[in-house]
């Protein structure tokens, strides 16, 4: 048994359109579960990943949050004592990609924010765009909650500019277990269903071994993510939908759902 919570999860993203026009992409992925206080540990108990130096695989606190030097705990910690959020010292949890050969884009990466006695206490969805851009979105998880977490939050930040902005997220999250599950679907003003996103996996031991197989069958997996999401925004040009203008960045980094 792996002695770090932190893990990969082996699986598939899918992504669906369902209006102006139909339009569907599965590819295959994984993604990495970093507990945010084992990322010292796992650079030094493996070989292939390191934690903000350059490896085969890496973790960099600046990829994520404002982009501030340090631990990336303490801006999480930050952002939800804002919101009147108090861990008290619980785990926090990280479902992203991690660098591959020093590059990574994330869509979307998710924190998930435990209370000291294991319960979830909130979840912070962070996305980022082509643009450069990046908002996230904090949503707290009532004391108590079990299983499945169900959530939703108006969108406020611009990512295709296929999309328009009137719409609303709505997430059903299944927090990490043997296996994992995200599905977020969007609807527009009239309450109809936009877009459909999925990841699932199975869980996976983090390991040097775990790794390598990972590189080898997923390679150069974090360059094909920016490489589809320009392809498959061809794909949608040629079927005829109109590209909608990118608005301001919104005032506040953090939206509260």
């Amino acid at each position: 048994m792996s002695p770090f919570a932190s893990a990969l999860y082996l699986g598939f993203v899918t992504h669906e359109r369902f209006k102006p026009r139909p339009h569907r992409l599965r590819y295959a992925m994984f993604q990495m579960l970093l507990d945010l206080d084992e990322a010292p540990r796992l650079a030094k108990a493996l070989r292939l990943f390191s934690h903000d130096a350059f490896n085969l695989f890496s973790f960099h606190d600046r990829d994520h949050g404002d982009g501030r030097a340090g631990p990336l705990r303490g801006y999480v910690e930050e952002t939800l004592a804002a919101a009147g959020i108090d861990l008290g010292g619980g785990k926090v949890r990280l479902l992203c990609m991690p660098r591959l050969f020093g590059h990574v884009f994330n869509p979307l990466s998710i924190y998930y924010c435990h209370r000291a006695d294991g319960a979830l206490a909130a979840m912070l969805y962070e996305v980022n765009n082509t643009f450069g851009q990046r908002h996230s979105y904090l949503i707290a998880v009532p004391p108590g909650a079990r299983g499945v977490v169900r959530q939703s939050c108006a969108k406020a930040f611009f990512v295709s500019p296929f999309m328009d902005m009137a719409m609303t997220y709505a997430f059903t999250v299944t927090p990490p277990g043997e296996s994992i599950r995200t599905i977020i679907r969007g609807t527009d003003a009239a309450g109809d269903p936009m877009i459909a996103a999925a990841f699932g996996g199975r869980r996976a031991e983090l390991s040097d071994r775990t790794l390598l197989r990972a590189l080898f069958t997923y390679p150069l997996l974090t360059l094909k993510v920016v490489a589809a999401i320009r392809w498959e925004g061809l794909r949608l040009a040629l079927k005829g939908l109109p590209l909608r203008p990118r608005p301001p960045a919104p005032a506040t980094a953090v939206s509260l759902g």
